[in-house]
């Protein structure tokens, strides 16, 4: 029996100590004085600062069983705008919280020193505390740490005085200062944690202009904070830039807003870490909550993204039998007795994706996304983050204008809609402009490009950084003589589209904006349905448009009916075709894009017919996150 009750022992061991592995946050009476166990000691201290010509006050933890024979790694740990060198004790009690996880093995020893952050004479929390001056005093302390503090504490205790023995976190003001001081003196300190961050906190490409320094020296980099916290935008700019730079940290999400509960739970949850192996491995795995997606109407707090890209739905529909999310998979969701029913996904991969929620059976908008015109209806979509996405994103830049213009198309004898960017400056400039006739795919239309596509973003990003010319781009309405759909899609509705294009946008355009006219300033492009109108139109113009952009496309190889008189009149007019393209620019997404084998088969016709092309694979399927990626690339190959 003994041996039994060993084994079990032993197996109940090895499962907490898995379990603690992957503990996401501080369980109930965390913080709560158990009688029974070893305490430490707290301390007040004063030290001289030469900083502020002052003897300051700082409060310091030692840990149960301090032995003044061996060294102890340092943690300093500060406190927010209203507080001073007892907010910590006085809010959150720190000892009593590093007590009961000593008592339970999750602690290395350590020292906690807690400062006060405010360096000025008068360092007391009273009066105006956003006053300038007090304001600018916890940017000032940055010098007392480390000339005055640190120098003090390593002289009056046994302490390890390299930096991977030294850690900084704090709440609000205190987490802001961390970061901006941790991260700025990666030489001092190997472990920094921000806890809400406060608005001091250093914009990220200040905090780490050097990622592959930090990637280097950073044992643990810790961002937390609740989700209800109007500070949360700092966390999360900061996480954002560090995502796509590929810096190993944990972003932390809990519910809650600023306040003791979601520090105290920083704290429990960041001490744990210090001064132990740590792996980058499982850094995803510990946020408690996801960050809404951009994608969200306003306020809605789901769908959330988590830090490895799973999606957490949430949706409220007491009287339903069955629910689902639709992403390409089908995800059950399980309904609580609230009458809610959630669901977490499997990783998804980055940019946009549309995707349904099916209540019974019917595919309907989640009411908490925004809606797009994709898959043929309104449907919802999401925007999953993506490291290299640095080129769509909203940057300060000069930025253009999207345009929605109406206008009476002769050619269709009917009144339609164009949206028109045009580039930054142009209402100021005299300026004629080329222009990139940009089409969309099937079931999409003209608002693809300017929401799904981001194609001013895209545009403005290229044109401040001198890697595009400034242009127009007209997004048209390519449905046109399409009806059926797909099923329509022939050589009837190819020759509709060019009629709408040569005898109604062109002229449009040109009638009524600032525009160069010829070959070489004009280009159009498409992807998918819009390649093949490429495929058409564009080819049988060269003349009119020398720059041709197909974006996962291609003659379909089981339509010979379509796809022979295409190939028949580059055949026959290939040198023309030639002569006249500066750019016949091809591109796909990879093998899981849907028409990748057909523009391989087009592709090898080509080539048979001397057709001269560029080809581009960009991994991914047939999606917005590989058109987005076609149009930066494309966009740069223009009227140069």
């Amino acid at each position: 029996m003994k041996k039994i009750l060993s084994i079990i022992g032993f197996l109940g061991i090895m499962i907490s100590s898995f379990a603690q592995n992957f503990e996401k946050e501080a369980p109930k009476g965390f913080d709560k004085e158990r009688a029974g166990i070893a305490k430490g000691k707290l301390d007040t201290i004063k030290y001289e600062s030469k900083t502020v010509g002052a003897n300051r006050k700082a409060l310091v933890y030692t840990p149960p069983g301090f032995d003044k024979k061996k060294k102890y790694p340092v943690l300093y740990l500060l406190h927010g705008i209203g507080g001073d060198e007892k907010e910590w004790l006085n809010g959150g009690n720190p000892p009593v919280i590093l007590d009961n996880l000593y008592a339970e093995g999750k602690l290395q020893p350590m020292i906690v020193v807690m400062p006060n952050g405010r360096a000025m004479k008068n360092d007391r929390a009273v009066g105006n505390i956003f006053d300038k001056e007090k304001v600018e005093a916890f940017a000032t302390f940055e010098k007392d740490l480390l000339n005055d503090l640190i120098p003090f504490i390593e002289k009056k205790y046994p302490t390890l005085t390299d930096r991977e023995n030294r850690a900084i976190a704090g709440l609000s003001m205190g987490g802001g200062q961390s970061l901006n001081f941790g991260l700025g003196n990666l030489d001092k300190f190997a472990w920094v944690g921000g806890f809400s961050s406060a608005p001091n906190t250093k914009r990220p490409e200040e905090l780490v202009p050097n990622a592959e320094e930090a990637k280097k020296k950073l044992k643990l980099l810790w961002i937390s904070c609740g989700d209800a916290d109007g500070l949360i935008t700092f966390s999360k700019r900061t996480h954002d830039y560090l995502y796509e730079k590929e810096v190993p940290h944990i972003y932390y999400i809990e519910p809650g807003v600023h306040d003791f509960k979601v520090w105290k739970n920083g704290l429990y949850m960041f001490s744990q870490f210090l001064f132990k192996p740590i792996s980058t491995k499982d850094f995803t795995k510990y946020s408690v909550l996801g960050t809404p997606a951009a994608t969200n109407i306003r306020n809605a707090k789901y769908p959330q993204i988590l830090p490895d890209n799973r999606v957490v739905f949430r949706v409220k529909a007491p009287e339903a039998q069955k629910v689902q999310i639709d992403l390409g998979k089908k995800y059950d969701m399980v309904k609580d007795t609230s009458g809610f029913w959630m669901v977490t996904t499997d990783s998804i991969s980055r940019g946009f994706h549309y995707y349904s929620l099916l209540i019974d059976g019917v595919a309907v908008a989640d009411p908490s996304s925004e809606s797009f015109y994709g898959m043929g209806r309104m449907a919802s979509g999401i925007e999953i983050p993506y490291k290299e996405g640095g080129f769509y994103a909203l940057k300060d830049v000069p930025h253009g204008d999207i345009r929605i213009k109406k206008y009476f198309s002769k050619a269709s004898n009917s009144w339609r809609e164009m949206y028109i960017y045009t580039p930054p400056g142009y209402d100021a400039s005299a300026d004629k402009y080329p222009v990139l006739y940009l089409l969309h795919g099937g079931g999409e239309d003209h608002r693809g490009w300017a929401t799904q596509g981001k194609t001013d973003l895209i545009l403005d990003n290229l044109i401040a950084d001198n890697k595009a010319k400034p242009m127009l781009i007209v997004m048209m309405d390519g449905n046109i003589g399409m009806g059926g759909g797909i099923a329509g899609f022939g050589e009837n509705a190819l020759k509709a589209f060019e009629n709408e294009l040569k005898n109604a946008v062109i002229p449009f355009v040109e009638s009524n904006y600032r525009v160069l006219t010829d070959g070489k300033n004009r280009a159009l492009a498409g992807l998918s349905m819009g390649g093949l109108q490429t495929l058409h139109a564009g080819v049988r113009n060269t003349d009119m448009f020398n720059y041709l952009g197909v974006f996962s496309s291609g003659w379909w190889a089981n339509n010979t009916k379509l796809s022979d008189p295409q190939y028949e009149f580059m055949k026959t007019n290939s040198d023309k075709i030639n002569s006249n393209l500066k750019e016949f620019w091809i591109s796909q997404g990879g093998k899981e894009d849907i028409a990748h084998a057909n523009g391989q088969i087009m592709m090898k016709k080509f080539d048979e017919m001397g057709v001269k092309y560029k080809y581009s694979e960009y991994a991914g399927g047939h999606t917005w996150p590989v058109w987005r990626h076609d149009l930066m690339m494309f966009a740069q190959l223009l009227f140069k």
